[in-house]
């Protein structure tokens, strides 16, 4: 191993995307360039996005001296894990941490995918304009580059918590729910985008007591040709007159609504058919040229108030996540058994930033977020914008389940695997209502099409991208979090809470 750091580009698996993010790309590493050269590090551009696994294999594969990636917008894990795994070589991750482009969040991802795959790797990210300039990034970088490692202050994680008598006794309520009928996740595909994190199948679902049920995503197109047009105009005209309000406008309009209708009543029909707990919906990329975006379908699944509801909602998963899927139905019961709306909102850590003297997160996922987060009503789907989304990433129209998030208390979770063992994230906190300025700026500058949620997650910048294992959340309003660390333990997780402690 020669002390030549290679840099690579890690990337979306389409053309379009990859452009456009192209100048924020070559900005991050020249940006990265300057550290090194300040540090007296030789360095090396492997040269072009790795936008398939094999480009991966190929480019990195044969590398074994250090190796950084530059993660300044939205990357799939397998264009990095498929080429570094199975090596121990030095490994960077690298964000310009940077709202524009879903940098950090393919970071995360990544970072949580080479764990998954036993390949360590360490993690570094700035938001200085002049990398330089910073100096903790500085002292990191020349941390790893004398080491191959950076360390991280874990002050902000613990591995237990009191539990009240009465917390215990609900968890023990749903743990008996679980053990009189075991949950049956419907999985439409495995995770989307080469999320190889978000996957635990039957080897660790069953561990937990939980079932997984895999249906080829095939079925949404063929199943979708028997649903009857009458049934889909009802469902039109609920949730017109439950309040959403739809942005329609060039080539997105009532029809592509309709459409995404369809999918949601194939999906309600699948569930009932195998009698499922909660689903997990790939849809990218197989039907990305096939069908409207599953989001305003996703949406309507997690709230009550959708066409031909039952009271309850169906969890779902975005991206067929199971890392997210489990500690979401688990939360749901908890909730439910404590008294409080039942409703679980998925979403992306897209990015965050100082206000008002605590640091607030961005969460922001493409539109899975359930209406009660934009309106504390479990009865009406006001609050709710469907736009359509974005032409470059989704080429068939469709809308999103896009609003803002209410103010509140709130409770959060995340399953993972590591060292081959389940874990999982918890931790608290308050959604947070910006002022008009604050909050436009900040949706503008991330993807105004999709839901917003302004979080004090009780952890800071630096605590969470030194440590969390996904780019993916559950968040819930209310307080269950002694109720869910007292279920996850007993359903046999590890646990680790996150809280930073403050002044």
């Amino acid at each position: 191993m020669s002390d030549t750091i290679h840099i690579y580009w890690p990337g979306d698996y389409r053309k379009v995307p990859n452009d456009m993010a192209m100048p924020m790309v070559e900005a991050t590493t020249v940006q990265l360039e300057k550290a090194l050269n300040k540090l007296g590090r030789k360095h090396k551009r492997t040269g072009g996005i790795l936008s398939k696994p094999n480009e991966a294999i190929s480019t990195l594969g044969p590398i074994d001296d250090p190796l950084i990636g530059v993660y300044s917008h939205w990357v799939y894990g397998p264009h990095t894990t498929d080429g570094v795994v199975g090596k121990d070589s030095p490994l960077l991750l690298a964000s310009n941490f940077d709202g524009t482009w879903p940098g950090l969040v393919g970071l995360l991802n990544t970072a949580a995918c080479l764990e998954m795959v036993a390949r360590k790797s360490s993690r570094i990210w700035t938001d200085a304009k002049d990398w330089t300039s910073d100096e903790t990034f500085m002292d990191s970088l020349k941390e790893w580059c004398d080491t191959g490692g950076i360390r991280y202050d874990t002050s902000a994680l613990t591995y237990n918590a009191p539990v009240s008598a009465p917390a215990a006794a609900t968890a023990d309520k749903v743990l008996a729910e679980f053990k009189a009928r075991r949950p049956l996740a419907l999985m439409l595909g495995d995770t989307s985008m080469g999320m190889t994190n978000g996957y635990f199948g039957s080897r660790f679902l069953s561990k937990i007591g939980f079932s997984e049920h895999k249906v080829d995503q095939a079925w949404i197109i063929e199943r979708g040709k028997s649903i009857r047009q009458n049934r889909i105009e009802e469902a039109y005209k609920f949730v017109c007159d439950k309040g959403v309000t739809f942005h329609y406008g060039g080539d997105f309009g009532p029809e592509a609504t309709k459409e995404q209708l369809r999918d949601y009543f194939v999906v309600l029909d699948l569930l009932a058919e195998f009698e499922a707990d909660c689903v997990g919906w790939q849809y990218q990329l197989g039907l990305i040229g096939s069908r409207a975006p599953s989001d305003f379908a996703e949406g309507l699944l997690n709230s009550t108030c959708r066409p031909e509801s039952n009271g309850d909602t169906y969890t779902d998963a975005t991206e067929a996540d199971q890392g997210n899927l489990i500690p979401q139905e688990m939360m749901k019961r908890l909730l439910k058994v404590k008294g409080l709306h039942q409703a679980v909102f998925f979403h992306d850590i897209r990015w965050g930033a100082e206000h008002d003297g605590r640091f607030l997160w961005v969460l922001l996922n493409s539109g899975s977020s359930g209406a009660y987060a934009f309106n504390q009503d479990p009865d009406t789907l006001k609050g709710v914008h469907s736009y359509r989304q974005p032409a470059a990433y989704f080429p068939i129209p469709g809308g999103t389940f896009a609003g803002e998030s209410k103010a509140g208390d709130i409770t959060w979770a995340r399953s993972y695997v590591q060292d081959g063992e389940l874990w999982m994230d918890l931790g608290c906190g308050e959604v947070v209502e910006l002022p008009a300025s604050v909050r436009d700026s900040w949706w503008n500058g991330t993807t105004r099409e999709w839901p917003f949620m302004a979080a004090d997650l009780g952890i800071g910048r630096d605590t969470l991208m030194a440590h969390y294992m996904s780019n993916h959340i559950a968040v819930v309003y209310g307080d269950i979090f002694e109720e869910m660390l007292a279920l996850s333990k007993v359903m046999g997780f590890k646990i680790r809470i996150m809280k930073d402690l403050r002044a």
